[in-house]
């Protein structure tokens, strides 16, 4: 039987769909690629900014979650900035959510073509993102839940590939198999030891670590098409972000045991591949460098391709809410707004140009002009929950099925460490633009919605 919303959306979307999903949003770039930059500026100290950064994103998930059960919409957080804060936090959120969205696909389909270069480095980048992107739109092009059990199988090779990873890793860590263990030795033993750029290194490497667990909202997203949102919402955050928290931990630690950091954290202000890939390749195993190669490329597509999702969807909540044309909400037969899926790639527009005249930075141009976003929109959520804690009766919340605990401190501590990490990309080399050239776009937002306002 086909459930359609109000919005008219289908709610097609199972627990297990969307706990994969968010898998997939979340484990991408920001861990396959992104941690090049990270090692690099904190050495093994990168495992503490991946704890830390565990410890906000549970925050998030679960502010997130307690939301979502009450209000199972597609525009999620923005209806929500709306409802709890001002229609200006509303349509800012949601135009900020898809802006970026757009930045993080070209972010990804540029990873793409970076690890496509392992074996074909004499091909264009724009060949490989151009094809990426092709096959994308039309995966969200097709009903939502071919686009779920497609996404399903694309996290789900990126989840094992993860698990292989870190059994392979032990093992070698361990001396299971010809080669000798490697031990513990390799997080102290570099150059440095185990903090080579002090507890400043560590924290530095908070401002890329956090938006690797930037994919947690996804849940609350897909909200307007799950199945029985009540039991489904809950249980797909809470296995999500504790398999999330495990995977990168520990993938993480047993790369930077298996390989001297600074053979993976590669210097200099470009990304030319994946550390996993590196770190295979230099333990010397046959062809595992090729193999994960192929898995860091499906990771890089299940991410873009959960992200062209999040981004279609936040277009249509803007349409139906009146912040943007009413033809990107036009929903087909098939319960997709192609329209808006159209709109929603114009990010892997913008990264074939980049990997035509910048192939080199085109993945931190992209990847860092999304996280001063991203950080802003993780506030505005933060503010939201503590206005929608106090707007409930203690009887509804007791009949939530998710609650966080210590609820206002958790928060409170998520605001203050998310404002601090804000203010810390001044000093990274890459992000020293990001909160600049963002405030430009949040105050032109802010135009669009004072004219609209007074139309």
């Amino acid at each position: 039987m086909k459930t359609v919303t109000e919005e008219g959306l289908q709610r097609k979307l199972t627990s297990r769909q969307l706990t994969m999903i968010a898998i997939g949003s979340a484990i991408g770039v920001g861990l396959f690629l992104g941690s090049t930059v990270t090692i690099r500026l904190a050495g093994p100290g990168v495992i503490v900014s991946y704890a830390i950064g565990a410890v906000i994103a549970l925050v998030m998930a679960y502010a997130l979650a307690e939301m979502a059960v009450v209000h199972p919409l597609a525009g999620s957080f923005g209806v929500y900035a709306e409802r709890y804060l001002s229609p200006w936090y509303g349509f800012v959120v949601r135009a900020t959510y898809g802006f970026i969205q757009m930045l993080a696909i070209g972010a990804e389909v540029t990873a793409v073509a970076i690890y496509c270069g392992f074996w074909f480095p004499a091909v264009p980048q724009w060949l490989w993102v151009a094809g990426a992107s092709a096959g994308l739109v039309a995966i969200n092009a097709s009903r939502v839940s071919r686009f779920g059990e497609v996404e399903y199988w694309f996290a789900l090779v990126k989840v094992v590939a993860i698990m292989a990873f870190i059994a392979v890793g032990l093992a070698l860590i361990t001396g299971m198999g010809p080669w000798p263990a490697a031990g513990f030795r390799n997080l102290t033993d570099g150059p440095g030891g185990f903090l080579p750029n002090g507890w400043r290194g560590v924290w530095l490497a908070l401002t890329l670590v956090i938006t690797s667990y930037m994919g947690v909202e996804v849940v609350a997203v897909t909200a307007g098409e799950a199945e029985d949102p009540q039991t489904s919402i809950p249980r797909a955050m809470r296995t999500m972000v504790l398999r999330l928290i495990i995977f990168y931990l520990l993938a993480i630690t047993v790369m930077l045991m298996m390989t001297p950091w600074n053979r993976i954290g590669e210097g200099g202000g470009g990304i030319t591949g994946s550390p996993f890939v590196r770190a295979f390749a230099t333990v010397g195993i046959p062809y595992a460098g090729g193999v994960m190669n192929l898995v860091v490329i499906s990771a890089a597509l299940s991410s873009a391709n959960s992200n062209l999702y999040l981004t279609t969807r936040m277009l249509f909540s803007l349409s139906r809410g009146g912040y943007a044309p009413a033809w990107l909400s036009l929903v087909y037969d098939h319960g997709v707004p192609l329209r808006a899926v159209a709109v929603a790639g114009a990010g892997m527009g913008a990264a074939v140009l980049l990997a035509v005249y910048a192939p080199g930075q085109a993945f931190l141009a992209l990847y860092g002009t999304a996280v001063a976003g991203m950080l802003f929109i993780w506030i505005v959520i933060l503010f939201t929950y503590l206005s929608f804690r106090r707007s409930l009766t203690p009887a509804q919340v007791a009949r939530l099925p998710i609650r966080l605990p210590a609820h206002r401190a958790a928060a409170v501590f998520g605001i203050v460490s998310l404002a601090a990490i804000t203010v810390t990309t001044f000093f990274v080399d890459g992000l020293q633009y990001t909160v600049p050239s963002f405030l430009p776009f949040l105050v032109v937002m802010s135009a669009v919605y004072a004219r609209m306002r007074s139309t």
